[in-house]
Formats: C-alpha cells, sequence, structure tokens
C-alpha cells in the first residue's frame, strides 16, 4: 500500500532523488531518464484514454498500470538483492508481455495488409495513440541504454519493445480498422 501524506519533501533541492532501494542519484541519472520517460508515456495515454470508450479504454487502463509496474521496477536497480528487500520488490513478468503480444495479435486480425507507412493522424485516439508510441520508443531506448551499463529486468526491456508495437496496432483500430488511415504517399510535394 502507498501512503502519501506530503507531496513535497525538499529532499531533492540539491539534484537528487531517491531510487527504490533507499540509494540516492542524480535526477538526471539514466535511470531517472528512463523510468521518467516511461511515467511521459503513461501521461501521454492518459490523453488517450480521453478518446476512448469500451473495450479499447480497458486495454489502455491496464497499460497504465502495468506502467506503474514497469516505473516501480526501473526505480530500483541491484535485482540480484531483491531477496534482500524488507517488502516484496515489483518486477514486470513475462505474462505482462504476453498479454500485450496476445492483444496485438486479436487486433491484428482486424486489419487489412499495410501497403504503405501510416502517418500518425486520422482520428483524435489513434493520433494520441500514434504520440504515445513515439513517446513509448523513447522510453524504450532510454531502458535499452540503461540495459547496456547497468542490471535491468528482461521482462522489462520486452515489454517495452512490444508497447510501441501494441500502440501502433491500436491506432490503426482507432482509424476504423485501419480504413481512415492517412497513408504516405512517397515523393507527393515533389
Amino acid at each position: 500500500m502507498v501512503v502519501l501524506n506530503r507531496i513535497y519533501t525538499k529532499t531533492g533541492d540539491d539534484g537528487e532523488t531517491a531510487l527504490g532501494n533507499g540509494s540516492r542519484v542524480a535526477k538526471h541519472s539514466l535511470r531517472v531518464s528512463a523510468y521518467g520517460t516511461v511515467d511521459e508515456t503513461n501521461a501521454t495515454l492518459g490523453l488517450a484514454r480521453l478518446h476512448a470508450t469500451g473495450e479499447m479504454d480497458r486495454l489502455l487502463a491496464l497499460i497504465q498500470n502495468d506502467l506503474f509496474d514497469l516505473g516501480a521496477d526501473l526505480c530500483r536497480p541491484d535485482m540480484e538483492k531483491d531477496a534482500e528487500a524488507p517488502y516484496p520488490v515489483l518486477r514486470m513478468v513475462e505474462a505482462q508481455v504476453l498479454r500485450l503480444e496476445g492483444e496485438i495479435d486479436t487486433m491484428n486480425a482486424k486489419l487489412l495488409p499495410l501497403r504503405s507507412f501510416v502517418l500518425p493522424g486520422g482520428t483524435a485516439l489513434s493520433a494520441h495513440l500514434h504520440l504515445c508510441r513515439t513517446v513509448s520508443r523513447r522510453a524504450e531506448r532510454l531502458v535499452v541504454e540503461l540495459a547496456s551499463v547497468e542490471s535491468v529486468n528482461a521482462a522489462a526491456v520486452k515489454y517495452m519493445n512490444r508497447l510501441s508495437d501494441w500502440f501502433f496496432v491500436a491506432a490503426r483500430i482507432a482509424n476504423e480498422d485501419g480504413r481512415a488511415d492517412v497513408l504516405w504517399v512517397p515523393g507527393a510535394n515533389r
């Protein structure tokens, strides 16, 4: 259970922040940038949900919760010390990756094959999901970069890789199952 009684603590006034294991790092550290950009992805998803209804909104809500799980995972370094923690450590699991894959497959089965690249746009929901896609790709790049220098949960990296694909397919679904996709026309403005 999370209890937030005080919003500001003044402990970050010197440019440092606490990680999930209590250690302190610079606010501009790669780890903080990675989970901060995951949080930014979640914020763009909140905007997308303003335009979502029914099943799509339900699926987006699941992803928003996953992104908080992912942030909790990324803010705690030293996975090998998880057993020493005084509380259960929250880590992404393969089942979350597999759920995304199943949802991608289900949505993609409704779509005609693409004959060109898709430009971001169409419906408001689709445009917002494309924004989610690009921000999640930036987050993925930071997570992968972090994994190249520090220990990162492999399921977290996989989840980020699948997430941008999920947003792409969902954006096509939001465009009348791809019928309202805005397609790139190479060299159209020459």
